[in-house]
């Protein structure tokens, strides 16, 4: 599931000066982030503060104006998303977005379409360990899922890849609580067998739980960074994001 060994310390991402618009509206300005290997972190930020625009440059769905991304030491600023994939890049987008009308075995199996095929089978247990409740689900169309298993298929599809840095953007978002505890969990255990997380989520609370660091983003620009302790501990923070 996970892809080469990494040591814990290694700098696996890095965003220098990055700068993204759509048209004239800029919606990241000149942002610096590092995120170490084996590593959680957080990216948090009200609506609008540049959050999942930073998870497409760093998958390559969108092209930054400015600055660079480098991913295990080398530019990949201007490396195509399918080419950014191969190196070891996944993400699993806001709204899942997975084929409603394929299977879920088909999804998962167009998740692993960079993996030799005689490698699906075990890819796919893999997936089914980490998620037992698509286990009966295999032969259904994604779309007959409840909420929570299409979340848990959009997670799994993209660990098909055997993913070195997983993005995830919202993945709680309109999941009861008792399902986002266990979706939750799953990424802990994503990131103990090796796997980078970088997570975007609505629920602070949780992601800094989950966090190793933590960027908050304000109009595009980190506004603040830190341990989770550190965040917690800040006023404008538990203000904010915290209910005080």
């Amino acid at each position: 599931m996970t892809g080469a060994e990494l040591p814990a310390r290694e700098e696996i991402l890095s965003l220098s000066g990055l700068t993204c618009s759509y048209g004239s509206v800029v919606a990241v300005r000149e942002m610096d982030i590092a995120i170490s290997a084996r590593s959680v972190v957080a990216i948090l930020g009200a609506n609008g503060a540049g959050k999942s625009t930073t998870l497409k440059a760093i998958s390559g769905l969108i092209r930054p104006s400015h600055g660079s991304v480098r991913f295990n030491g080398v530019d990949i600023t201007h490396v195509s998303a399918p080419k950014r994939v191969k190196l070891g890049i996944a993400h699993c987008p806001e709204g899942r977005r997975i084929f409603v009308n394929e299977t879920v075995k088909e999804n998962l199996m167009l998740g692993g379409q960079l993996a030799p095929k005689k490698e699906l089978d075990s890819k796919i247990a893999e997936v089914l360990e980490l998620f037992p409740a698509l286990a009966d689900r295999l032969g259904q169309a994604g779309g007959s899922l409840s909420g929570g298993e299409q979340q848990m298929l959009a997670i799994g599809r993209a660990l098909m890849s055997s993913p070195k840095l997983l993005l995830l953007d919202e993945p709680s978002l309109g999941l009861a609580p008792l399902i986002v505890k266990r979706v939750l969990d799953a990424l802990v255990e994503i990131n103990k067998a090796g796997t980078t997380v970088v997570l975007v989520e609505q629920n602070v609370s949780s992601a800094l739980h989950l966090a190793d660091y933590a960027y908050v983003l304000s109009q595009g620009r980190v506004g603040l960074e830190g341990t989770p302790e550190e965040l917690t501990a800040n006023e404008r923070v538990r203000n904010l994001y915290l209910g005080g």
